[in-house]
């Protein structure tokens, strides 16, 4: 154990964690040397800079997008409003997405919604998502723009366990380190876990901690007030004037895969922009990682 507000469990190990040239086909030989493909460019007017896409391409994901985050099946008519296009334009790229399976017909209301190949795309994005480092990327950069230490924490038998921690330049009274587990009932850390985890998975680990460790139980008011605000924040818990913040990050089920936590000297944050960058980093990773959105506004 340690006296700055954390331990080690015995043997804990924590592990941190060129790009290949595209492999290329090529054409059978015909005893002819092969002519140049021909390329087209779109047309562009004057002073207008050609972007390099390709526009139908840009369209259609438009259309995905709206079927995407339309509450249920839409009409021709409202996909075609939605996507700011006409009936007929709404029609072609509708009924090409269908054909590839991106997208679905009904065959009776002849309503439109996604289709499996759009549900398989999906799945197989999700299963790229790590929390983990999405959330570790951006608290690196958080901790080089502000007087804050911080990292990302998950949850494991024993309590919170801080597997990336970046230190801050600007504040060197740091409590905390890699691999060290966080009291259960005594850090903004901690009282985040408890908002969104079941109460039998808190139980089962502050059975792990001492007592003069975790600390005493939060109320049922302020893990609501937590859970509400997807924010919490300590002031003098662990050291005297260090200010311990943390906010949840969700998966895509909308259930809390880790936290993002920062540590800093209260006399450091000096605005509301310090004080709130923790809050509005979360809002951030949780738009990356799919999941729950709260607002990035202070807390």
């Amino acid at each position: 154990m340690r006296t700055g507000g954390a331990f080690h469990p015995k043997g804990a190990a924590i592990i941190e964690t060129s790009g290949a040239r595209a492999p290329t086909c090529d054409a059978p030989s015909t005893g002819k040397e092969a002519e140049p493909l021909k390329t087209t460019t779109p047309q562009t007017t004057a002073g207008e800079k050609r972007s390099g896409t390709i526009q139908s391409v840009s369209i259609a994901a438009r259309f995905l997008m709206v079927l995407a985050n339309a509450e249920s099946e839409l009409a021709l008519g409202e996909v075609a409003r939605r996507t700011g296009t006409g009936g007929s334009t709404a029609h072609r790229y509708l009924q090409s997405l269908v054909k590839e399976g991106l997208a679905r017909q009904d065959p009776a209301s002849g309503l439109y919604d996604l289709g499996s190949a759009a549900l398989s795309i999906g799945i197989g994005a999700l299963k790229r998502v790590d929390a983990v480092e999405i959330a570790a990327q951006h608290m690196k950069s958080l901790t080089h723009q502000h007087a804050l230490s911080g990292g990302v924490a998950i949850w494991t038998d024993r309590g919170p366990t801080l597997v990336r921690w970046y230190r801050s330049a600007y504040f060197s009274i740091n409590p905390l380190a890699l691999g060290d587990i966080l009291p259960i009932d005594n850090t903004a850390c901690g009282l985040v876990f408890q908002a969104f985890l079941p109460k039998a998975t808190i139980d089962a680990a502050r059975r792990q901690q001492p007592a003069h460790f975790r600390g005493k139980p939060p109320t049922k008011a302020m893990l609501d007030e937590v859970r509400e605000r997807c924010w919490s924040e300590l002031t003098s818990h662990l050291l005297s004037n260090v200010t311990g913040q943390a906010a949840p990050v969700f998966d895509a089920q909308h259930e809390i895969a880790c936290a993002v936590t920062t540590v800093s000297d209260l006399g450091q944050l000096k605005s509301p922009d310090d004080r709130h960058a923790l809050l509005r980093e979360a809002s951030l990773i949780n738009q990356a990682t799919g999941g729950r959105a709260f607002g990035s506004d202070s807390p």
